[in-house]
């Protein structure tokens, strides 16, 4: 067998054994490699996050999918950290200055902790966010209420689980960009979220993107990406 020399430290890599962190991730996109906590140790995860908030000590690093030791574990070892048990996050840095407004829409309460790591990634990825909790669709007056806070986000994040109508809803009301996120809540024929999911790739309102199920992450980063990037609203005379 060829044995292939070393070939030393590699450049934008910090290679701490068990992970190679992408520290030239920032530089490239404008934000932060994040820690995906399923599945690493705690240990890891601190060792992780402090490696990364090290590395880029002017930006807020992010963990997700913590669990309950991880939390415990991060607020014992990094008492700066603002972890949220509900989301399932821990944050280390204070946020950037919000640039734009997401609001993240919640069909029901059994919805929260999906929207709430959209919510937590959207304000560490630089965007302001605005929570709408608990407006599905069985009570139609609740999501009608809320329509201007919809129209005046620059980018919406809509939760839903059951039969995953609420993206479709919305999007008919407002013409913001909006990405849907079908999470894994509802009974048997719900199938975990594909339900939900199918429904809302199959949605009748134009402008709805989708995510995966319980994908609260890579809904919050798409949606902080589109709200920093908007243009302040203006009324223009033709």
């Amino acid at each position: 067998m060829t044995h292939l020399p070393d070939p030393g430290p590699q450049p934008g890599v910090h290679d701490l054994g068990y992970a190679r962190l992408d520290t030239d991730r920032l530089e490239r996109t404008g934000d932060a490699e994040v820690v995906y906590g399923a599945g690493k140790t705690p240990a890891q995860i601190v060792e992780l996050l402090r490696t990364l908030h090290a590395t880029h000590p002017g930006h807020p690093v992010l963990a997700t999918r913590l669990s309950t030791s991880a939390q415990e574990l991060v607020v014992a070892e990094l008492p700066a950290a603002v972890v949220d048990p509900v989301g399932r996050t821990a944050v280390l840095g204070e946020p950037p200055s919000a640039s734009g407004t997401v609001a993240v829409v919640s069909a029901g309460t059994s919805d929260a902790p999906v929207a709430a790591e959209a919510a937590t990634t959207a304000r560490v990825f630089g965007a302001g966010v605005d929570l709408i909790t608990d407006v599905g669709v069985a009570g139609l007056h609740r999501v009608m209420g809320v329509r201007e806070r919809l129209a005046a986000a620059d980018c919406l994040v809509v939760v839903a689980g059951m039969e995953g109508a609420l993206p479709s809803v919305v999007g008919g009301l407002v013409g913001v960009p909006l990405v849907a996120v079908p999470t894994s809540v509802g009974y048997g024929a719900s199938f975990g979220g594909v339900a939900a999911l199918l429904a809302m790739l199959n949605s009748c309102a134009p402008g709805v993107t989708v995510v995966n199920i319980d994908n609260g992450f890579g809904a919050g980063v798409f949606a902080a990406r589109v709200a920093r990037r908007a243009a302040p609203a203006e009324v223009k005379e033709r």
